[in-house]
């Protein structure tokens, strides 16, 4: 029971932490972007 309960868990936070992450990455590629049409 606490295994599938762990499990849950860890479900919620990787939806939560993945949400972050690929804001950030979208983030790190316009920054990328910006600064290639810079050059």
């Amino acid at each position: 029971m606490s295994e599938v309960a762990e499990v849950r868990g860890i479900g919620r936070g990787f939806t939560s932490t993945g949400t972050i992450l690929v804001l950030f990455i979208l983030l790190v590629i316009v920054a990328c972007a910006c600064m290639g049409f810079g050059y």
